[in-house]
Order: C-alpha cells, then sequence, then structure tokens
C-alpha cells in the first residue's frame, strides 16, 4: 500500500525507492521505515526486479528515525520496550537491505545522520554526492549506537576508525568518506542519479543469481573462519552453476562473444 514521504518505481528491471520527505531530511517515521522494508522484500523476490537503488530528495537522504513522530518513547516504558523496539524496527530494516537478493546501490544525495548513515552503508554499493555527509549523532543525544553500526562501522573501517566517529560523532564529509572508505565513489550533485542509473542498470544486466550468491558470500564472510568460507563458496557456485545465466556465461565464453544474461 502506498505510504506518504516514499516514491517507488521499477523501469528497466531496476527498483527506485526515493525517500520523499524533504522538509524532514528524509528522516523515518515507523510507516515509512515498514513500507521501506515490504519494498526491498518485494524487489528481492521479483524476477522483474534486478537491481535496488535507494536515494532522497532535497539536503537529506536520511536523517535517521523520525522522533517527532511519536518514537520517542516519553512516558513510562516497559522492561524489553526499548531492545524490542530495536529488533523489529532499525535491525529489521538494515537487515532487509543486507538479505535483499538483488544488489542495492545507494545514492546520497545529502546528510545520511545515526540510522540513515547506517542505511546507506549497509547497501552493496555506495555513491555519494560531493555535498553529503555521514554523521554518528547517536552520542550527541547521549545513546549507544544502534540500528547495526557498531556491526557495519567495524567491518568497513576498522574498530579504532568506527570508535572514532561513534566517540565524537563529528560530520563526515563525502569525500572524507570515500578516502575512508565508507563510500565507493564522489560525484558532483548533479550527476549523482545519472552515475547511480548507469551502475544499477550494469547491475540488472548481469548474472543476478550469481550477484546475489556473491552478496551472502561476502556478507557472511567476517563472520566465518576459513573452512566454512570455504565450504560456503563452494555450496554457492553448486547452486549458481544450476543456473540459466551460468550456462549463457559459459558459452559465450566458448563461443568468444558478449554474454546475455536474463536473471535466471
Amino acid at each position: 500500500m502506498p505510504v506518504s514521504g516514499i516514491r517507488h518505481e521499477v523501469r528497466e528491471y531496476v527498483s527506485y525507492l526515493t525517500l520523499d520527505r524533504p522538509e524532514a531530511l528524509g528522516a523515518l517515521t515507523p510507516a515509512l521505515r515498514d513500507r521501506l522494508i515490504e519494498l526491498l522484500a518485494q524487489a528481492s523476490a521479483d524476477p522483474e526486479t534486478r537491481a535496488v537503488v535507494l536515494t532522497g530528495t532535497g539536503r537529506g537522504f536520511c536523517a535517521g528515525a523520525d522522533l517527532r513522530s511519536g518514537g520517542s518513547g516519553a512516558g513510562e516504558r516497559v522492561a524489553g520496550d526499548v531492545a524490542r523496539t530495536l529488533r523489529l524496527g532499525a535491525q529489521r530494516l538494515i537487515a532487509a537491505v543486507l538479505d535483499c537478493e538483488k544488489p542495492v546501490i545507494a545514492a546520497v544525495n545529502g546528510t545520511a545522520a545515526g540510522l540513515g548513515a547506517h542505511l546507506a552503508l549497509a547497501c552493496d554499493l555506495v555513491l555519494a554526492a560531493e555535498s553529503a555527509r555521514f554523521i554518528e549523532v547517536f552520542v550527541r543525544r547521549g545513546l549507544v549506537p544502534d540500528g547495526a553500526g557498531a556491526y557495519l562501522l567495524p567491518r568497513l573501517l576498522g574498530p579504532q576508525r568506527a570508535k572514532e566517529l561513534m566517540f565524537f560523532g563529528d560530520a563526515v564529509p563525502a569525500a572524507e568518506a570515500e578516502r575512508l572508505g565508507l563510500v565507493n565513489r564522489v560525484v558532483p550533485d548533479g550527476e549523482l542519479a545519472k552515475t547511480a542509473r548507469e551502475w544499477a542498470t550494469r547491475l540488472a544486466s548481469g548474472p543476478t543469481r550469481a550477484l546475489a550468491l556473491t552478496k551472502q558470500l561476502v556478507n557472511t564472510s567476517l563472520d566465518a573462519d576459513r573452512s566454512a568460507a570455504f565450504a560456503a563458496e563452494a555450496a554457492a557456485q553448486e547452486v549458481n552453476m544450476t543456473t540459466a545465466d551460468a550456462g549463457e556465461g559459459l558459452r559465450a565464453f566458448t563461443e568468444r562473444r558478449s554474454p546475455e544474461f536474463r536473471g535466471r
């Protein structure tokens, strides 16, 4: 069902998800968060969707959870409420990105703060406009980083750099984020949508199941020992060799032509 604050369209096998609350810098209400989870699940299951682009409008990509929407927890709390809310909310959103069976590109158009920063960093590829910035705002509010921040950042930066960002809460401009390895590429603001479309088009023309299995292997490798990682790799290739795209890729190689992958 449509939810105010998000635009969704599928073009040329790419699902475009646009957070459209410029007045709130793309902050996520519970309804908007749940709709985003639903759309990612749809993209994952839909054979006509082969890549996803997540972006925002205005000066903000996503300013995190909308604490003015009633989710700040004013009043008396029951023990377990906060942990339960995180499991069913922010953590479920990040898991939806990590578990999506299609490659997800974040096109970060502006401020990505708190959960919004983690939403971008959970994506498989991150493009950032020159005006974008990333902020670990939690310490400014006296909070522990949530929404998978302590899971994602050490894997991207190492523990010391991750602690620096989380302890100080300073804004990280796009150029610095690229230098640190938080983003793949920084582009001029006016070229962000075009570049995201070009990258998504390339991914959508690729071997969709092979990309899904590759994503799964990479995402799980950091939590696995060598023997488990090797076993997962072998199992993934066994499964992948049953796909039509794998057969097409091998035939194209022997016939010395470019493959035509169909996502099957």
